[in-house]
Formats: C-alpha cells, sequence, structure tokens
C-alpha cells in the first residue's frame, strides 16, 4: 500500500484563498479536488495554506510578506481566491497582492476560457450551449497595467496623472505566439485579434504588426481583426462567429467580464495565470472577485473555482481527470442545481455535495483506468 501510494504523482499547491467569498470557493474547490484525487487513485495534492490578503494588510501592512515570491516558487501551482476590501483602495489591493504575483512569476499568458453550461440559461435571445464556447487569452503582463507612470502637483490645479501602456516586440509575439498556437490547437482554427490601432496609433498598430508577422509561421489558422469597440458588438449579435481570442491586458480584461456575463454569470468563470514556459508556477484563479455583498451567506457559486480547478489540473498534466472534473460540473448544473446568480437556490454547500456525489458515482464517469490516462 505505501508503494502504491509514493508511486502516485504529487502536486504541491500554494492556497491563497485572499478575501471575500474567496475563502469560500477555494474551500469548496479544494474538497472537490480532494474527492477526484481519490476517485482517480494516481495522483495527490498536497496543499499549503497562506493568508495573505486585506486581514494581513490592516495587522502588518503588507498583503504578504517579503519573501513571499520566493515562497511561491517551490510550488507547482497557485491556488488564488480574491482580493479586495470595502475599505481598502482596489488599487492598493490589486498591486498589494495580485498583479506582482503575476509579473514578478511573469505568468505573461492569461486565458480565460467562456461556455454556457447544460441547464444555464444565457442572457442572449436565442443563443443556447454551443453557440457559445470561446477561448479569451489576455496578454498579461504588460500593456495598460504596466504600472508606469505617476502623479505630480497633487492637490494643486495643476495636478497632472499619467499611466503608460507599454507593448514591447517580445511581450507582443509571445502572447501572438501563444495565441495563434492555442487557436491552433481547437478544432476551428480560428483567431480574432482585438486591437484599437486606429486611436492608438503607436503600441497597438505595432500589436496588428506583430499579429501579421506571427500569423505567417501558422498557416492553418485563420485569423481576423477587430476593433474593441466593434468587438463588444460582435460578442452580442455574432456569438457565433468567434472562438479564440486575443487582446490587451485592459480590453481582455473587459471582454472576458462581457463574455462570462453573456454565458450566464462571473460566479462560472474561470482564469489561469500561465507561464507557458513553466519556469514558475503558475496561478488559477475564479475571476469574480471578492464579492462582499455575499460574503459569509453561502451563496457564492462555487462552479468558476471548480472549473478553475479543471484548467490547473490540465496545465498540471492531468488532463484525463481535468476533463472528469468538467463533467461533473456539468452534469451539476445540467440538473439545475443552481446558485441565485444563475437564477437557482442551491447553496455553496449544496453545489459542492453534488459535484463531490457526481466525481463519487459511476453514472458520468470514464473507468478509473481512463481517468488515470493523463
Amino acid at each position: 500500500m505505501n508503494d502504491m501510494v509514493s508511486a502516485k504523482r504529487r502536486y504541491r499547491i500554494a492556497s491563497v484563498p485572499g478575501d471575500g467569498i474567496g475563502p469560500e470557493v477555494i474551500a469548496a474547490g479544494l474538497e472537490v479536488l480532494e474527492v477526484l484525487a481519490e476517485r482517480a487513485g494516481t495522483f495527490a495534492i498536497d496543499v499549503e495554506h497562506y493568508d495573505w490578503g486585506s486581514e494581513r494588510y490592516r495587522k502588518t501592512g503588507a498583503f504578504m510578506p517579503g519573501d513571499a515570491l520566493e515562497l511561491l516558487k517551490k510550488f507547482d501551482a497557485i491556488y488564488f481566491g480574491a482580493v479586495g476590501a470595502p475599505d481598502i483602495p482596489d488599487h492598493v489591493t490589486l498591486w498589494g497582492l495580485r498583479l506582482p504575483i503575476c509579473q514578478r512569476l511573469d505568468q505573461y499568458a492569461n486565458i480565460r476560457p467562456t461556455r454556457i453550461f447544460p441547464g444555464v440559461t444565457s442572457p442572449l435571445r436565442g443563443v443556447e450551449e454551443g453557440d457559445l464556447d470561446w477561448l479569451i487569452i489576455r496578454e498579461n503582463s504588460e500593456g495598460e497595467y504596466s504600472g508606469h507612470g505617476g502623479r505630480a502637483h497633487i492637490g494643486l490645479p495643476e495636478e497632472v496623472a499619467t499611466e503608460t501602456s507599454i507593448f514591447t516586440r517580445r511581450g507582443v509575439e509571445r502572447i501572438m505566439r501563444f495565441a495563434f498556437s492555442e487557436a491552433q490547437k481547437r478544432p476551428r482554427k480560428l483567431l480574432t485579434v482585438v486591437t484599437k490601432s486606429n486611436a492608438q496609433r503607436h503600441g497597438l498598430v505595432l500589436w496588428d504588426q506583430i499579429a501579421a508577422e506571427v500569423s505567417k509561421d501558422f498557416p492553418d489558422v485563420t485569423w481576423d481583426k477587430e476593433l474593441v469597440d466593434a468587438m463588444t458588438f460582435r460578442m452580442v449579435a455574432k456569438p457565433k462567429s468567434i472562438d479564440t481570442v486575443v487582446a490587451t491586458n485592459l480590453h481582455a480584461d473587459i471582454l472576458s467580464d462581457l463574455a462570462a456575463a453573456l454565458a450566464g454569470s462571473l460566479g462560472i468563470a474561470p482564469t489561469g495565470n500561465v507561464d507557458p514556459e513553466r519556469r514558475f508556477p503558475s496561478m488559477f484563479e475564479p475571476i469574480h472577485g471578492s464579492a462582499f455583498d455575499i460574503t459569509g451567506k453561502g451563496i457564492a457559486n462555487p462552479v468558476a473555482s471548480f472549473w478553475t480547478a479543471s484548467l490547473m489540473l490540465e496545465h498540471l498534466g492531468e488532463a484525463a481527470a481535468a476533463k472528469v472534473l468538467l463533467a461533473a460540473v456539468e452534469q451539476v448544473c445540467a440538473a439545475g442545481i443552481l446558485t441565485p446568480d444563475l437564477g437557482g437556490n442551491a447553496t455553496t454547500a449544496d453545489v459542492t455535495r453534488a459535484v463531490c456525489d457526481a466525481l463519487r458515482g459511476s453514472n458520468f464517469a470514464p473507468k478509473d483506468e481512463e481517468i488515470s490516462a493523463a
């Protein structure tokens, strides 16, 4: 028995639940992962918990310790909840925890899949399951969120604030190559490059130029270009025309929230902040934020954290287990076990319990040897 346990693939996961509903949904995700690992029998997850977040900031003046990034480097992945509190300015929380991790660990590719789950109704008229199945790829290391700029003459009539967007050839080329590669893996092999080069005539003209250059190395990928304002219309009016999307840090941030709403709720939307070269651990998080309006009520939707966990498993090489987890989530949604954000009356615990029961059951899962095939 000991030999069997030691033969399992073991993954070290740093759990950073953070603020608001973060601890609730991350706890639910870890519960589901534990059941899935037991069901598969071929891998195990060793979790270390970190209390980094707004409460720590109030006590110490810092969201995380000075050696936090070195601590994180020893893990295979990071499972992150949310950061933000009503009494702390959002820019303080974002730059105090999440963005330093993404930037310093060079998690330059942010992946945000979106689709309509069985049993979930899109607010779009006439759009059903299968009509909206997108992968939005966000440049995650520079662009509009580079952090360059400042303020001068504070409080005076001549006060000035600057926020500099930075687009480097290296940064743009690597996200374009990643996006074309991901599009190439999907059945439609279709990529839309989102831009605003008609108004941003330097950085996003470079963005467009590099997209055209990189496209030559992917002749089997069909690609088009869309201005970001026109893209919002296309997402609503012509969702079937979209498959894979690549956009800048700011544009993809906004478009992916719209995508989640069109798929039913922010509560189902996952994110992976990925270092494709695997030099550093990647970080996986639901995108719904801290949601203090429902914190502690037991109604937070854990589906985003489950889908996020599936992305994390896929990144770790457990593709079959990731597929089984997502299938369990789809089964539960199809059964109408939905939290209030999706029009249901289930609690966080109800949905978590149902997904765990689905994973333990035999009516949906492939045989154990298929689960272990990753």
